[in-house]
């Protein structure tokens, strides 16, 4: 039923999928096109994160990344950090709740934002669903207008939720909430399509990223960037 559903709403949507093979960003300058909007990232520190890509931690890669890309964010727009996995806890259920709002959504955040990246530890599970409701649920709450949540993950849900069936079950009573996924190096067919559809179903983009310059286009587009740089892209058919 999954991939069925999978493939409905690839069509029934805009496509907002993207996979970029080589990509090297010398510049980056902020677009506000909706100035309104809070954005929330939601950072992947779980175990797996310790493992190496392209002769680096990919936790490293991610925190390298996100410094290059936020000290080009307008200063006055509103971003937050939650991060999930930074704990392992001593039971499973503990694992599985290891979600901390560690930057309220807030004007002036980019300093704090990386201060926190920096700190964090890779350690535990990966509790996706979890996250997402923490974050539905408090970090946005009081905030009107658009809110985005930018979801970075190297893995699948592992907690025993469905991120998938949890976004069917948001949308029927919030259209103010986009989800954008980035898939960093997952090759677990499953997986990606579970991730696919918490992007689509919230009219969010969803990314892969496999290198640390795929990680980077994926950011930007994200939160908006314009890169003022001759961007090579290339696409294996």
């Amino acid at each position: 039923m999954l991939i069925l559903f999978i493939f409905l709403i690839t069509f029934l949507l805009p496509a907002h999928a993207e996979n970029y093979n080589v990509f090297q960003p010398d510049y980056y300058k902020f677009n506000e096109n909706n100035p309104s909007e809070k954005i929330l990232f939601i950072m992947d520190f779980s175990n797996s994160m310790n493992e190496y890509l392209q002769g680096k931690r990919k936790v490293d890669l991610m925190i390298e990344t996100l410094s290059k890309i936020l000290p080009q964010v307008d200063s006055k727009t509103e971003i937050g950090l939650r991060v999930y996995g930074h704990k392992s806890g001593f039971t499973a259920m503990d694992a599985c709740k290891a979600s901390t709002l560690l930057v309220p959504i807030g004007t002036f955040n980019s300093d704090s934002i990386k201060y926190n990246l920096e700190k964090t530890r890779p350690r535990g599970m990966t509790p996706i669903t979890y996250s997402l409701k923490q974050a539905v649920k408090y970090d946005f709450l009081g905030f009107n207008g658009h809110k985005r949540i930018i979801l970075l993950t190297d893995g699948g849900e592992n907690c025993d939720e469905s991120p998938c069936s949890y976004v069917m079950e948001l949308i029927k009573v919030r259209k103010d909430i986009h989800i954008d996924v980035i898939a960093f190096n997952i090759d677990n067919e499953d997986d990606l399509e579970q991730l696919k559809c918490t992007a689509l179903v919230t009219s969010g983009k969803f990314y892969t990223a496999n290198t640390a310059a795929e990680l980077a286009k994926s950011i930007s587009n994200s939160i908006n960037i314009k890169k003022n740089v001759n961007a090579k892209i290339i696409t294996n058919y």
